[in-house]
């Protein structure tokens, strides 16, 4: 075999190399990207999930409602915890707290609801809205690719997907509380998917 042969198949087998490291360093990202995606749609399924599990236990005035609400804060606390690898302690137990207040809101709103007390209810929402946009703000404060217009729209529509599952229940309309709260669902994959995009953008050194 010839010097010219033998550089050319050193040169190849080099290359080889490079690509398998550069393929399997691609597929540890890819994973890795996955394990967060998954990971944060767990916990806005959680959040989406035990929100549908209150209304349903408040609004029938079921004995495991303060229980229900228990496990919905605690995914607040968690979801605050989620982010915590990326931006702190501070901003974690900052996000938790926006979200407890999300929720506790939310208590306020089917309370009113239930009570037929339209004044409270529609104040309940005004807060709700405030409250929406509070969170938006500090998100889109946190991280370029979060953008505060787009993160309020989401979080409305989620607000008004879950006044009409509320809606839905106290008029006996299984339909479209059903309806509201499949729709919900999916919003809320789509939610959790932005904002592990959007860690991943930030923080690409960090998701190996």
């Amino acid at each position: 075999m010839n010097a010219r042969v033998l550089s050319l198949m050193a040169i190849l087998a080099v290359t080889l190399v490079g690509c398998s490291g550069t393929t399997a360093t691609q597929g540890a990202k890819t994973g890795a990207t996955y394990e967060l995606k998954m990971a944060m749609r767990k916990l806005w399924e959680e959040h989406i999930t035990y929100t549908r599990n209150y209304i349903i236990s408040a609004v029938a005035g079921l004995q495991d409602v303060d229980k229900v609400a228990e496990r919905l804060l605690k995914n607040q606390d968690d979801i605050g915890g989620a982010i915590k690898p990326y931006y702190g302690d501070e901003a974690g137990n900052k996000l938790a707290a926006l979200l407890r207040d999300h929720i506790l809101i939310a208590t306020e709103v089917v309370t009113a609801a239930r009570a037929g007390n339209h004044d409270a209810l529609a104040a309940g929402q005004e807060k709700w809205t405030a409250n929406g946009k509070d969170i938006a703000a500090f998100l889109s404060g946190a991280n370029p690719y979060w953008f505060k217009q787009d993160l309020e729209s989401m979080l409305q529509k989620h607000l008004d997907l879950t006044t009409a599952e509320v809606v839905g229940r106290l008029n006996q309309d299984w339909a479209a509380d059903i309806g509201a709260y499949d729709e919900g669902h999916e919003h809320m994959l789509m939610f959790a998917d932005a904002l592990s995009e959007g860690i991943a953008k930030q923080f690409p050194d960090k998701i190996k």
